[in-house]
C-alpha cells in the first residue's frame, strides 16, 4: 500500500508542474525550453551547458536539441567556456524575451515566497532536501 501523504506529495508536485506547463504553453515553447531559459535568467544571462542538465533534470540529448532551436530562433549564442565546456548566453533578443516571458515567472514566485515567514521559506527548503535526499539514498539500493 502507497502512503497517502507520499501521494498526496505527488499529486501537488505534478499540479505545480502542470501550471508551469500552461505557463510554457503561453509563451509558446517546449517546457524544456522555458525551463533552460529560466536557468539561464536566473545565473544571469549566461550559463554552463553542463550546469543545466544538472539544475533542470533534463537530459543532455534534450538540451542540446533545444539549445540549437534557440540558437537558430536568434534566442541565445554559444561560447567556448574551459576545457570542453560550453556557455549558453542570451542575445539582445534573447533579453527581450526573458524579460517578456521569464521574468515575469520570477515575480510570481517572489510573491509567494515573500508571502512566506523566513521560517517557512527554511522549512520548506530543509524538507525538499530531506526528501530529494531520501529518494536518492534509497532509489539506489533499488
Amino acid at each position: 500500500m502507497h502512503c497517502l501523504k507520499a501521494a498526496e506529495y505527488i499529486y501537488l508536485e505534478g499540479e505545480i508542474n502542470s501550471f508551469y506547463h500552461e505557463a510554457a504553453v503561453k509563451m509558446g515553447v517546449s517546457d524544456s525550453v522555458m525551463n533552460i531559459l529560466y536557468v539561464i535568467c536566473e545565473k544571469g544571462d549566461r550559463c554552463l551547458q553542463s550546469e543545466i542538465s544538472k539544475l533542470t533534470g533534463i537530459s543532455r540529448q534534450t538540451i542540446n536539441s533545444a539549445i540549437r532551436k534557440l540558437e537558430k530562433d536568434g534566442i541565445v549564442y554559444l561560447e567556448q567556456g574551459q576545457g570542453r565546456n560550453t556557455i549558453v548566453c542570451l542575445t539582445e533578443q534573447g533579453k527581450t524575451y526573458a524579460a517578456e516571458k521569464i521574468y515575469p515567472l520570477f515575480e510570481i514566485e517572489n510573491k509567494i515566497w515573500n508571502e512566506w515567514t523566513a521560517e517557512e521559506q527554511q522549512q520548506y527548503l530543509a524538507l525538499t532536501r530531506k526528501y530529494r535526499d531520501g529518494l536518492k539514498k534509497y532509489m539506489n539500493m533499488a
